[in-house]
């Protein structure tokens, strides 16, 4: 797999890039799909038609995906669901699974379960989303993740995922010095003077380094131009936002509801990211470089995701 990842952490928050291509089917992309790897468990963004494909040849492992997030119902975008739901059932998959997409998809995506996967020995778990509003939808002990309110021809919505907070880190040399017992550790990292037998208060700060800060992913598919995007989405370590067209075209892209790879630059720009990834290729270019160069030009740590690229959410 290719890779972007420049720094390893201990806990892992990576981006892997199963498909970028927009509707037009060709050769070198396929449809919208990513895997979201955070803390030890898998989340799917989007799943076009062929993704369970791209797992299989990027080595994803089918059983840790817990959860799928569908930004909007065209066919670029939950094509693959039912048939990576099917082959879910074929490899012996118990865990529910849980979708989240936006609510006219319950009814259809139950009929199509009850018509060609009639024997899956895991529930499906549907979780309905309102793209109008900004609403946390997924929350864990570690990650919240919070629908993105977008502009397309249907309703849809990008996705946020965000660590939250964790506590300072122990100095064990300093704890140790003052033989300051196990069960109080915890107090110490929730911000605890310590006390010794005679008497003096040794400050908390002597005890703890800060935890890293959290860092945060935010995904925004198929949308047009908005100039008050980068307020839902600001200060974020990555940003992904569709490029479907360059500025040639961006006539084109207003009347289709998609963006250009300079707006998608604006908008990271003005709400201050650490990167941006460009994806959702329109088939009419043969070459995405332009739309990089574009891109560059407004926000100059701009990046082009390419089938099987790895991207590191960090701290910048």
């Amino acid at each position: 797999m290719l890779s972007n990842v420049k720094n390893s952490r201990v806990e892992p928050f990576k981006v892997h890039i199963m498909g970028c291509g927009s509707a037009m089917p060709t050769l070198r992309h396929h449809p919208s799909s990513q895997i979201i790897e955070i803390r030890g468990k898998l989340f799917m963004v989007d799943c076009g038609e062929g993704t369970q494909i791209q797992l299989r040849r990027y080595k994803i492992r089918f059983p840790k995906i817990s959860a799928v997030f569908i930004s909007h119902l065209h066919g670029d975008h939950c094509f693959g669901l039912l048939g990576m739901m099917s082959t879910f059932g074929m490899v012996g998959r118990t865990a529910p699974l849980h979708v989240y997409a936006p609510a006219d998809y319950e009814s259809m995506l139950t009929k199509e379960i009850d018509f060609f996967c009639q024997r899956l020995e895991f529930q499906i778990e549907f979780h309905p989303i309102d793209t109008t509003c900004r609403k946390v939808i997924y929350e864990d002990r570690s990650l919240t993740v919070e629908t993105i309110p977008l502009e397309h021809r249907i309703p849809c919505c990008g996705y946020l995922f965000k660590e939250k907070p964790t506590l300072p880190h122990i100095c064990r040399d300093i704890i140790d010095c003052y033989n300051v017992p196990v069960s109080q550790i915890n107090n110490i990292k929730l911000g605890a003077d310590w006390t010794t037998e005679d008497g003096e208060v040794i400050p908390n700060n002597r005890f703890v380094v800060p935890s890293d800060p959290p860092r945060s992913y935010a995904y925004c598919s198929d949308t047009r131009y908005m100039s008050d995007l980068y307020k839902m989405v600001k200060g974020v370590n990555l940003l992904y936002h569709e490029s479907t067209y360059i500025e040639v075209d961006a006539e084109r892209a207003r009347m289709f509801y998609h963006s250009t790879a300079r707006q998608a630059a604006q908008v990271a720009k003005a709400s201050g990211v650490g990167k941006l990834l460009l994806g959702h290729y329109s088939a009419r270019y043969d070459d995405e470089k332009i739309m990089l160069s574009e891109a560059k030009k407004v926000f100059p740590n701009s990046y082009l995701t390419h089938e099987g690229d790895t991207f590191d959410v960090n701290n910048l």
